[in-house]
């Protein structure tokens, strides 16, 4: 008999540290059957969790867009973490997401649903796995998904990534054959569109490239990635308890809403006017107001500057970007800047700027304020309005992108990826200081879960401060 696991729907979207799905699957070998469709669900469920969920708060309190005041992020802000603060975001990866994506190929294999089924479970396995390589470098993924292997390898990180470009291409592959799509309802990010998927595996794929600085790649794969913001891979949200989007799940209902504002770094780069904590860091000039999307992505409150709850970025019903057309754009912009040079670089950067000047992905917001006019070479030219401080054109032009990605993917786990991909860029990194000491971290730790049962969890455990093989 075939053995599956199923994630509940009607709790899968409840806190973001997990507290509510822990112990769902305690017992692998003991797994409720089910149809592929609802595996599939499942694993596209558990994904929404650790992509938008405590793993990605948690990734931007480490790359100083949060700051935790209270309690349990309080500690976090001050680096105070242990290997236990990362058991329930290990298994919300292992079990919740990764799992249920491989056993959900498994039964459209043996179920012979067809192959754009197959690409669909293949690219979320790439993404779930890419996604955990970057934080915490060497981890299972071959053995990780056997569910009697209660000691599976860990594999080196960059081979783990080189894994993840081949699994993607043979999603690709797959869902280019066009038939098989899931059944109706099955698949919730597209309905297995297998266009869009494809799309999506290949601005995967340009992150990816990105993440291990192989720039030239991440620039092909972008230019096959999402061509559309409608294309954009979203989390579907909706008004119920259990399926609202869980920023708002976090900062409107939960009572840990006052642990977290928006830290004083990431206001000062978007608040207009005379309230903004550092106003030498503002990102507006002659050629930009950010106002409206200050306020798409923030509520001034009570406790501080927080995520917009109300009617924007944290909306009860908001979707929750995944993988979208705003990143792939800036994909482009990045990776053409160091491949090809400056003007290439521009182009694309006003490419960015023209989608954004027609309201980009922001909603419900004022257009008089919103401006994002095209920028021109004398721009980041010495003394130009984005070139302040004497540095080479080149570096100016990359500043800018850098912080455009930090803004734009405010919230997600992309953030803390570029920070410590380009740590050592001093010239042109977002410049985000220590909240305290005088290191940034460098990784999640291992979780004591895995310390006290898989023999091949590595020794010595690597710090919060040791780099990644990508990153050292």
């Amino acid at each position: 008999m075939k053995r599956y696991i199923i994630l509940l729907l009607i709790i899968a979207l409840q806190t973001s540290c997990s507290d509510v799905v822990d112990g769902i699957n305690d017992d692998p070998n003991s797994l409720t059957q089910s149809t592929y469709g609802s595996i599939l669900t499942g694993a596209e469920v558990g994904n929404i969790i650790v992509q938008t969920g405590e793993s990605a708060r948690r990734s931007a309190l480490f790359a100083g867009q949060y700051t935790g005041i209270d309690r349990q992020h309080l500690g976090f802000t001050q680096y105070n973490v242990t290997t236990s603060d990362f058991d329930a975001l290990w298994y919300d990866i292992y079990v919740n997401a990764f799992r249920n994506a491989v056993v959900a190929e498994q039964a459209i294999i043996d179920n012979n649903i067809g192959p754009v089924s197959q690409g669909i479970a293949q690219a979320l396995q790439a993404y779930i796995i890419g996604t955990t390589a970057s934080l915490y470098g060497d981890v299972p993924y071959d053995e990780a998904a056997n569910i009697e292997n209660t000691d599976p390898v860990y594999e080196d990180q960059p081979a783990v990534y080189a894994k993840v470009q081949d699994r993607l291409d043979e999603a690709i592959a797959n869902l280019q054959m066009g038939s098989g799509r899931p059944v109706g309802g099955a698949e919730i990010y597209f309905d297995g569109a297998p266009a869009k998927w494809i799309e999506t595996a290949y601005t995967l794929k340009a992150r990816f490239y990105l993440q291990t600085k192989q720039y030239d790649l991440a620039l092909q794969a972008a230019q096959n990635g999402i061509s559309s913001f409608e294309n954009s891979m979203y989390a579907p949200h909706g008004d119920a308890a259990e399926n609202s989007n869980l920023n708002y799940q976090f900062f409107a209902v939960e009572v840990r809403q006052a642990d977290v504002v928006v830290s004083e770094f990431m206001t000062s780069l978007m608040q207009p006017g005379s309230t903004n904590p550092i106003p030498a860091n503002y990102r507006g000039n002659s050629k930009t107001n950010e106002t409206a999307r200050f306020y798409y992505m923030f509520n001034i409150t009570s406790v501080g500057v927080q995520p917009n709850t109300e009617d924007g970025f944290a909306a009860q019903t908001a979707p929750a970007p995944l993988v979208t057309y705003q990143e792939n754009l800036l994909i482009l912009a990045e990776a053409a800047l160091r491949s090809q040079g400056f003007q290439a670089g521009l182009d694309a950067l006003n490419d960015f700027r023209a989608f954004m000047n027609n309201g980009g992905y922001l909603t419900n917001i004022d257009p008089a304020n919103l401006q994002y006019d095209p920028y021109v070479a004398a721009d980041f030219a010495s003394g130009g309005i984005e070139n302040t401080n004497g540095l080479s054109q080149e570096d100016a032009l990359l500043k800018e992108i850098l912080e455009e990605r930090y803004v734009t993917l405010f919230g997600l786990i992309q953030p803390f990826n570029d920070l410590r991909r380009t740590l050592n860029e001093t010239n042109v990194r977002v410049p985000v200081e220590p909240s305290a000491g005088n290191q940034l971290p460098q990784r999640f730790l291992y979780p004591q879960t895995e310390i006290d049962r898989n023999e091949n969890t590595p020794t010595p455990i690597p710090d919060f401060f040791e780099p990644t093989d990508i990153n050292s």
